[in-house]
């Protein structure tokens, strides 16, 4: 009898301890995503985004990105190039819906793959309480959370243990009723600031993949 009140004692002292541990790194990783984000606000950057269709590139997506007073994220598509050669009469007309619609849903995946790249403080609290914990052999922290923004969603991170910043991300989602699948690789500034280099996503319900890449990082001019 008193083995078992000790086991069950062990036990729940033992599930406080990693619900303390959970706690205490959801915070740390939390609280240098925000200290890093402060200073990504600083910046302006653009991000030339090519689709891919059936393995060929179809069109290219030019964005602006940067944080408004309030800080919150605002990007704006400048510019947007198609590679295929528009047919004459109806049938151009045709194509031009088709090519128009597939680039709204390029924008909207886009869109998307946003809200992973970026989360809030109370978002990353939210992820952290729920996420399945492991660690790596070179000491990568993963944690990976189902039903993060959307029902059956799944997020996976690794965090650098040095710097507690993302290394890199791996998501599934739903575009609509589509399936949608991504990676958002970081890097960082030789200050140490962190941000999104390179974006892949995949498609497979449109045959799409499309490859972001984020560029020309500038600071702002006080």
């Amino acid at each position: 009898m008193k083995k078992i009140l000790f086991l069950i004692c062990f036990i729940t002292a033992t599930q406080t301890f990693a619900q303390i541990d959970r706690d205490a790194l959801s915070l740390k990783i939390s609280k240098a995503e925000e200290a890093n984000l402060q200073k990504l606000k600083a910046y302006l950057w653009k991000r030339k985004s090519d689709a891919y269709l059936d393995g060929q590139l179809k069109a290219t997506v030019f964005s602006e990105f940067s944080f408004d007073a309030a800080g919150k994220l605002d990007a704006k598509v400048v510019d947007a190039q198609s590679s295929v050669k528009q047919k004459p009469g109806l049938r151009g007309q045709i194509q031009k819906n088709a090519a128009e619609d597939k680039m709204d849903y390029v924008s909207k995946a886009l869109e998307l793959s946003l809200k992973y790249a970026y989360m809030t403080k109370g978002e990353l609290l939210d992820f952290f309480s729920k996420a399945t914990l492991s660690e790596k052999e070179d000491g990568t922290l993963v944690a990976t959370a189902e039903n993060v923004y959307m029902k059956g969603d799944k997020l996976t991170v690794y965090v650098d243990p040095k710097t507690n910043l993302f290394k890199y991300k791996e998501f599934k989602s739903l575009l609509g009723n589509d399936p949608i699948d991504g990676q958002i690789n970081y890097e960082s500034f030789s200050t140490g600031v962190s941000h999104v280099s390179t974006t892949i996503m995949n498609m497979p319900a449109q045959k799409m993949k499309i490859d972001a890449k984020n560029q020309d990082y500038s600071q702002r001019v006080k």
